[in-house]
């Protein structure tokens, strides 16, 4: 026989492989599942993280990249402390707080809201519940609202207390389907307000409508609404993206005042921008992710010792088979290139299984997150890379056990 004659091809060899893989088709079944198990979490978890980042970063475009928010409490507490000290924000010293910066032409906006609340127009009410927010003028400038018709909440309605709103798009489709709302009377819980305004539609976020609004002074809101355990919330409009740090350091100046607090006080209030919010939600991604790669790396050192069990399995039942080849003019690469496309496909095909679930899993979370469907390409480049590795790591031992046999004594033994 030749030297040409003993090659085998690649095909072949990859024929030879998987129907060696097809007549033990339940245990290596079951070793592929072991390595999609570790391919789903990982792509899984990356997935979701990436399509929740994208949600929020979209969502926090409905405040305008130079704006900041003062607050109780922060917005994202990772301390773990749920309860805290820090007394509200009355009305009273929010309006003194305004009135400071308007001094300075610094637009600030004053909000409070109760969500849940129930809308009626002429007997019928909208089918689902709203959100009553008490603010001032300034909302749809700091809030990146547009008016669809009528006019926006004035000074003179804030200050006057007057009963007026301004809604949202969902109560315009629900309750004037067929007429205009301006100058109309809705009842919002206990109150008759006279529509004055509508505003265009915005849509969702963090999976709640921003078209299921009523806005209100937030005067009347006082009235009708608070309690104690209510806290003002305020939004700054520094005017640009550069001028935050000025307009934050001078807010906190303004802030300590009208909270009473003495220079070795610390602050009992928060200031969040964006960018803030953004990095907070960074650090819990990267502990997600750094706890999904655990997880994963775990199962798939689990799986690549799997992998390794099954190929040596394989090998010692299919001794006199690799007897008859080589007795045959099968060369030793030619087992190890075999034995090793074996692992190899049980790896990837694992990892295709993984991924595919892993980015089904996460774009369901894409879709409650309200972001685009997402291919996480290099994480999916990332599992076919590990996994390959994987197979050619584990698989080797076994493929080289395999080569080195003796056709002489792998006869013998059959």
């Amino acid at each position: 026989m030749t030297k040409k004659s003993k090659r085998i091809s690649w095909k072949d060899l990859l024929i030879l492989s998987v129907s060696a893989l097809r007549a033990n088709f339940l245990r290596s079944l079951l070793t592929i599942l072991g390595v999609s198990i570790g391919v789903f979490s990982v792509v899984g978890v990356m997935t979701a993280l990436t399509a929740v980042r994208q949600s929020i970063d979209s969502s926090l475009n409905i405040f305008g990249a130079d704006v900041f928010q003062i607050s109780k409490d922060p917005a994202i507490n990772l301390s773990g402390n749920r309860r805290s000290r820090r007394p509200p924000i009355t009305p009273k010293q929010a309006a003194e707080f305004k009135s400071m910066m308007d001094s300075d032409a610094i637009p600030t906006t004053l909000s409070a809201t109760d969500r849940g609340e129930w809308v009626t127009y002429n007997g019928e009410r909208a089918p689902s519940r709203i959100s009553i927010i008490g603010t001032n003028e300034n909302y749809m400038l700091t809030n990146k609202y547009d008016l669809a018709m009528g006019r926006p909440l004035s000074q003179a309605d804030i200050e006057f207390n007057r009963p007026v709103t301004v809604i949202g798009h969902y109560i315009l489709d629900t309750l004037f389907p067929n007429e205009s709302p301006l100058d109309k009377t809705i009842y919002l819980e206990d109150g008759r307000f006279t529509v004055i305004g509508v505003l265009k539609e915005k849509g969702d976020l963090f999976g709640e409508s921003m078209d299921g609004v009523a806005l209100i002074p937030h005067t009347k809101f006082v009235e009708t609404n608070w309690h104690r355990r209510r806290s003002m919330e305020i939004a700054v409009q520094s005017g640009s993206v550069e001028n935050i740090p000025n307009v934050q350091q001078l807010a906190t100046g303004h802030m300590r005042l009208v909270r009473g607090l003495e220079p070795e006080d610390e602050n009992n209030f928060e200031i969040t921008s964006n960018q803030a919010l953004q990095n907070a939600f960074g650090e819990i991604a990267g502990i997600v992710a750094i706890a999904g790669l655990l997880v994963s790396g775990i199962a798939l050192v689990c799986a690549g010792i799997g992998i390794m069990n099954i190929m040596l399995v394989s090998v010692s039942e299919r001794v006199s088979e690799i007897g008859l080849r080589k007795a045959l003019g099968a060369r030793q690469k030619d087992i190890l290139a075999q034995f090793l496309l074996e692992a190899i496909f049980l790896s990837e095909a694992g990892a295709a299984i993984g991924i595919l679930l892993g980015m089904g899993a996460g774009n369901v979370v894409a879709k409650f997150a309200n972001s685009a469907m997402i291919i996480p390409w290099f994480w999916v480049g990332t599992a076919i890379a590990i996994c390959s590795f994987i197979g050619i790591a584990f698989g080797f031992l076994p493929a080289l056990r395999a080569a080195r046999l003796h056709p002489v004594e792998a006869l013998r033994q059959d």
